[in-house]
């Protein structure tokens, strides 16, 4: 085969792409991807066992989720840019390895391989990125408890890039994230360790989560209820996607007074929540739909494309939008113009992609109307007394957590016919991209509370354990379980991981994650997670609708 990977929902089979990556990422990217997780592990054996003598590197630290960020799904296709953070980081290792000499660190005997291989060129990364992938770890049971680890930190690593360039921090969930990568390269921690390692890395995604939340409302306060224009204005645009808000305030910042109007677009929509963004004028509202979707919408946009994480589709070969499109931060394609960080205390410089705004066509209208949203914890609770009132009167019967993410593929179907299908007396909860199978429905409201309520990206879901918890002690109950809350979760990519990992820890049971469980759970580790924690798979509309009911 000339790669594995299994990390996503949509691989090959269930079982893992070995030619080329459904996502569209190509062998040689996949590869490359694993070196650098690889790198990173090395890098991390060494930042472990600095930090126990007080040293603590920024430049570390920021490494290991940036670098994390850049592998998750639909992110990052960029080969060149994959060999230059291999560089960056055996270099980055080198140093961290020298600061804990310096300070009288010693070394163990043996160290992981990841921590001492070293290689200079493309071919020598070439040659070692075939042999450190997925599968060098031959037990099928510590290879997926080892990767459903990997995966949540990776998750993790998203949520905590968006708060540190907010300027908000944990140092302790850097820690946990940089020892929990040495814990996979070590062959004498058997299932049952790996497991408790597995519940520790949910409890540090909570942590994560919360801090993302804290950077999101602390600086552009809490996301209110809001109707969504989805039509468009006569002036050019730019269309910005995926999920990083600090480039939202920039762009904004950026296009006022220019001309250039500003559309989000997939999981960029909850921006049009926030009171910080409401005030310019030209922000005018959200064009199309989810991620899968850009490569028909994009070409009717006529304007630029911004990403700022994952979700980038590789366009086919001659679309008409690939010269459009500019990437920053995590996310890369060759190809695709990409603009730099933002230097200290300032802000990213957008130039270029408003002045090719100006010279482009106003948006296409492809619908009209408006979708409302805004629904994260803080305006739920400010609500509470209504919504209560609803739950005892009868009125709602139940909640639905309906969040996660979207796919390209039919079986995703089933999101929109099991909406569509909830008896009227029931609520859905919902964040990230999964919400556009069902938020453009007519499911009306109950005594004024809308039957869809968005928290907003995936990033977010951490308002709906919120709302769980506060429900919890509002209805005076032990246990979050004998709540009238039941959870039908899409899952997608990495981050939907370490919010299912964060349910867990919390404590919540009997969640349905579909459309398939995830290809990277072997056997023996999926029957863990069903007989300790209920975890089950989707059936048909009708099934599933009345097992949720009784």
């Amino acid at each position: 085969m000339n790669m594995f990977c299994f990390q996503c929902q949509e691989t090959a089979k269930c079982t893992g792409c070995t030619t080329i990556g459904v996502c569209g990422k190509k062998p040689e990217v996949a590869n490359m991807q694993d070196l650098l997780v690889y790198v990173i592990k090395g890098i991390s054996a060494y930042s472990t066992r600095a930090r126990e003598l007080g040293i603590e590197n920024e430049k570390v630290n920021r490494f290991v989720f940036d670098g994390l960020f850049m592998t998750i799904t639909n992110a990052n296709f960029d080969f060149e840019r994959f060999v230059s953070k291999i560089r960056e980081g055996l270099e980055l290792r080198d140093e961290i390895k020298d600061q804990l000499i310096s300070a009288g660190g010693r070394l163990p005997e043996k160290l992981h391989d990841s921590a001492t291989w070293s290689g200079n060129s493309v071919e020598e990364f070439e040659r070692k990125n075939t042999s450190v992938g997925v599968l060098s770890t031959e037990n099928e049971d510590i290879r997926s408890l080892r990767e459903l680890v990997t995966y949540g930190v990776k998750g993790m690593a998203a949520y905590v890039e968006h708060a540190s360039n907010l300027g908000f921090e944990d140092k302790s969930v850097y820690k946990f994230m940089q020892e929990a990568l040495v814990a996979t390269t070590d062959d004498t921690l058997g299932a049952d360790q790996l497991v408790s390692l597995v519940m520790e890395t949910g409890k540090y995604g909570v942590s994560a989560m919360a801090l993302l939340d804290k950077a999101n409302t602390t600086r552009y306060g809490n996301p209110e209820i809001t109707k969504v224009n989805i039509g468009v204005r006569n002036n050019p645009g730019i269309l910005i996607s995926g999920h990083d808000l600090r480039d939202m305030e920039d762009l904004l910042a950026e296009t006022e007074n220019t001309g250039v109007d500003v559309y989000t677009h997939s999981e960029m929509l909850p921006a049009n929540y926030y009171p910080a963004f409401k005030k310019y004028s030209h922000f005018v509202g959200n064009y199309g739909s989810s991620w899968w979707k850009q490569k028909e919408e994009f070409e009717t946009f006529n304007g630029p494309i911004l990403f700022t994480t994952n979700c980038i589709v590789p366009p086919k070969a001659g679309a008409g939008y690939s010269d459009k499109v500019y990437t920053t931060g995590a996310a890369g394609f060759a190809g695709f113009k990409h603009i730099p960080d933002r230097p200290a205390g300032g802000r990213k410089d957008f130039t270029a992609i408003v002045e090719h705004a100006k010279k482009c066509s106003p948006p296409v209208e492809i619908e009209k109307g408006e979708i409302t949203g805004g629904f994260a914890h803080a305006q739920v609770l400010a609500l509470a007394d209504k919504v209560v009132g609803a739950v005892k009167s009868g009125a709602i019967r139940k909640f639905f957590v309906m969040a996660g993410c979207d796919g390209r593929f039919r079986d995703r179907n089933y999101y929109t016919e099991f909406a569509a299908a909830l008896p009227k007396d029931t609520v859905i909860l919902t964040a990230g991209c999964a919400k556009y199978r069902y938020n453009k429905l007519q499911l009306g409201d109950i005594n004024g509370i809308p039957r869809v309520l968005d928290a907003g990206q995936c990033n977010d879901s951490y308002s709906l354990a919120v709302i769980a918890m506060k429900l919890k002690e509002v209805f005076n109950l032990n246990d979050i379980n004998d709540l009238p809350i039941a959870y039908n979760i899409a899952w997608y990519e990495q981050k939907a991981v370490i919010v299912l990992l964060a349910l867990l820890y919390l404590g919540v049971k009997n969640i349905h994650l579909g459309p398939t469980l995830p290809g990277f759970l072997s056997p023996n580790v999926a029957k863990v997670l069903v007989e300790k924690f209920g975890i089950a798979g989707i059936g048909t509309v009708e099934d599933d609708i009345r097992l949720f009911l009784n």
